[in-house]
């Protein structure tokens, strides 16, 4: 079977059931998947052949996922990494988006479900990425749609893909109140099951990005009981 226009998914998982199941389930809705057990064995998989998507868990016997996310992050800002483990503290899935997770699924999990988000992860990326000879801009934040870029003044920002279609919908609602819900469903989608509280996380990692000093934000304004606005040229 020709694999080339198939999304391609690397699983991380030490538990052999566990990662037979999800990979099973993944082959069976259309992709391409290969596996790794151990940290190391991950990190040589990503390098010698690059997913979409990587689903990772946390606890690995030679290596912390938390890890191997930031790894993972600092060699591709643009692959989608779904974290999906048996730890499911709100203070384990807040890191786990801080660090550069596009999503966090706790076990036990329901596979339709692992399925449906990767497949709308994808979707949401493969439009926001389509090519466009258009330019979004306010004050010194450039969104160059034909090349996938984002810049402050000259500067290339390196974004995820939650992030850059996070700040592609604050250029396109410019002075726009918009909530924490809208949000969900421009940026994540409306059949997106999760926690609003992924946006406040997603808008805390962009305006490290963004903006001269994070915790005194001047583009994105928070909207004290709605969620965020961001600010026209200045």
């Amino acid at each position: 079977m020709d694999t080339a226009n198939r999304n391609q998914v690397l699983i991380v998982e030490d538990d052999d059931n566990i990662r037979r199941f999800v990979s099973i389930n993944l082959i069976n809705n259309g992709f391409v998947v290969n596996e790794a057990a151990f940290g190391e064995e991950a990190l040589q998989s990503f390098s010698t052949n690059r997913p979409d998507v990587v689903v990772l868990d946390i606890m690995l016997p030679d290596a912390n996922g938390f890890e191997i996310c930031r790894k993972l992050r600092e060699r591709d800002p643009a692959v989608i990494i779904v974290f999906l483990t048996a730890r499911g503290q709100d203070l384990d899935k807040i890191k786990g988006l801080e660090i550069g997770a596009d999503d966090y699924i706790v076990k036990p999990f329901n596979p339709l479900e692992l399925v449906a988000r990767i497949k709308a992860i994808l979707r949401r990326t493969e439009i926001s990425l389509k090519p466009q000879r258009l330019v979004l801009q306010s004050g010194p934040i450039r969104m160059d749609l034909n090349s996938n870029k984002v810049f402050k003044h000259d500067d290339l920002i390196e974004l995820t893909p939650k992030e850059f279609q996070m700040i592609r919908t604050f250029l396109e609602h410019p002075d726009r109140a918009l909530s924490r819900n809208e949000l969900l469903n421009l940026v994540w989608g409306e059949d997106y099951i999760g926690d609003p509280k992924t946006v406040d996380v997603h808008v805390r990692k962009l305006r490290e990005k963004i903006e001269d000093d994070g915790s005194k934000p001047h583009w994105i304004e928070t909207v004290w009981g709605l969620g965020y606005r961001f600010r026209k040229d200045g």
